[in-house]
């Protein structure tokens, strides 16, 4: 089937591909690629991969593909579904004829409500979906087709037996040449990576069980699975001479570091290409091993603190201490690897103490750049059950999203409120960021560099509209 695969029209400055980790308008206007996306649209011919926001293409720009297409795969999550199901329903009345299919955690966890949303759906493929998606373009009996929820023809929903998890990580193609032919790939940039940039997965799956984290539960699993260090280094080496502009590959791996041996052997053979590096950890990566991928290439780890405080990191079994991570931002400062710090607030025990604490401890350790984000009780993880069981929710009818694409804080507290949680997002920015050392830390690096100077200035300008949209959203 001539198929399409579509991330949809949204919000300005919307992240809908977003890696695995959530989907919404950020502080500083960033574009991961559509990788689980471009996946299944490597496995089929003839595919096209549309990324909208990124290219900033409206309806009308996409609206033409619906004639010339047999099949539509949308990539959707929970915070945009409402918006991803207009355009299903508008492309399909462009063409009754169109097969339309939903991918991704939302309708992986709520399958049965995802179609009964919309008439225009016709199918949506459940849990890890690449093959699905392929058997469905190849135009198998939907009956036949593992992983896959439909409308069958006399409009009744059918769920098939689940999809095996898939075992030899090897099977999948590259997503590359697909970034290549259908991809601009300088819209695509975040603050704290180099540009351009390039980012795809050497593996699946977190063996961490943190309760927040939505595609480990949801897609992924929690066994990592991972490409053989050939598969990568190949895809690595095509990439290389293919894009020769990018500056800077980012593993999106829940958890590069996960496999200790493995990473240190990758990060041995990415050294032999001389290239530029960058992944997401755990603040527990051993000294050696840091010290083996600084050597190599790597530059500089996102990693997930969430918290200051011991027990929010128990309740949501992060498996990491504070005093280890402690340590290994000291080993990462030592040894020249830059840090993007992910921080969250709001999460179950959560009080103005500890976000006090937090926010302490972030300017105490010091990364190189942070992310603040709210709780965000996605269905399918643990923590929305929690909220759901415990009246968490301040509205359980209310978006994850305002209007504008920007985070709510979707939790309250007996002892702390949505309201109080919410503001606390920009009193830790302002406090971590409007630091005397920080500041010359940011102009140094401007005045070093001129293309960096640039950069800085409109994220400088983004981060405060980003300030100003939340605080007319708080009233």
């Amino acid at each position: 089937m001539r198929s399409l695969f579509l991330q949809a029209p949204s919000f300005d400055g919307f992240d809908g591909g977003a890696g695995a980790r959530y989907q919404m308008r950020r502080e500083v206007r960033s574009f991961w690629y559509p990788t689980w996306l471009a996946q299944p649209a490597a496995m089929v011919d003839g595919s096209k991969l549309i990324d909208a926001p990124p290219h900033r293409l409206t309806f009308a720009d996409i609206a033409p593909y619906a004639r010339t297409h047999e099949l539509l795969v949308l990539h959707t999550s929970t915070p945009s579904f409402n918006s991803d199901v207009r355009t299903a329903r508008a492309m399909k009345e462009l063409n009754p004829d169109l097969k339309v299919g939903l991918i991704g955690a939302k309708v992986a966890v709520e399958p049965e409500e995802s179609l009964k949303a919309c008439d225009a759906i016709d199918f949506v493929a459940r849990n890890e979906f690449d093959f699905t998606i392929k058997e469905v373009a190849e135009g198998r009996d939907w009956s036949r087709i593992d992983g896959l929820s439909y409308r069958s023809a006399d409009r009744v929903i059918v769920h098939n037996p689940d999809r095996a998890i898939i075992e030899n990580m090897d099977d999948l193609p590259f997503v590359t040449p697909v970034y290549k032919r259908d991809l601009v790939i300088e819209n695509y940039f975040g603050g704290y990576l180099k540009h351009p940039y390039i980012s795809f997965y050497t593996g699946r799956g977190c063996k961490s069980r943190c309760t927040f984290c939505l595609w480990p539960q949801t897609v992924g699993g929690h066994r990592y699975r991972t490409r053989s260090i050939g598969h990568v280094m190949e895809e690595l080496t095509w990439a290389k001479a293919a894009f020769p502009q990018v500056k800077e590959f980012f593993f999106d791996d829940d958890t590069l570091t996960d496999n200790i041996p493995r990473v240190e052997a990758l990060a041995r053979e990415i050294g032999k290409l001389g290239l530029t590096w960058s992944c997401n950890a755990k603040g527990n990566v051993p000294r050696e091993t840091l010290k083996v991928m600084k050597d190599n290439g790597l530059r500089l780890l996102l990693v997930g603190y969430e918290s200051g405080n011991q027990q929010i990191l128990y309740n949501i079994k992060k498996g990491m201490r504070v005093d280890v991570a402690r340590r290994f931002t000291k080993d990462c400062h030592e040894l020249g690897i830059l840090i993007h710090g992910t921080f969250i607030l709001g999460l179950p025990g959560e009080t103005k103490e500890t976000i006090e604490e937090t926010i302490r401890f972030a300017n105490e350790i010091n990364p190189h750049t942070i992310q603040v984000s709210l709780a965000a009780p996605y269905p399918g993880t643990f923590l929305y059950r929690q909220a759901q069981e415990n009246g968490w929710l301040y509205d359980p009818e209310a978006e994850l999203l305002t209007d504008r694409g920007t985070q709510i804080a979707a939790l309250n507290y007996p002892h702390l409120t949505h309201t109080e949680i919410f503001e606390s997002v920009e009193q830790f920015y302002k406090r971590f960021y409007f630091r005397a050392p920080k500041i010359a830390a940011i102009v140094g690096e401007m005045i070093k560099s001129p293309e960096m100077m640039k950069r800085r200035l409109r994220e400088g300008i983004e981060f405060f509209h980003f300030l100003r949209d939340r605080d007319e959203t708080s009233h």
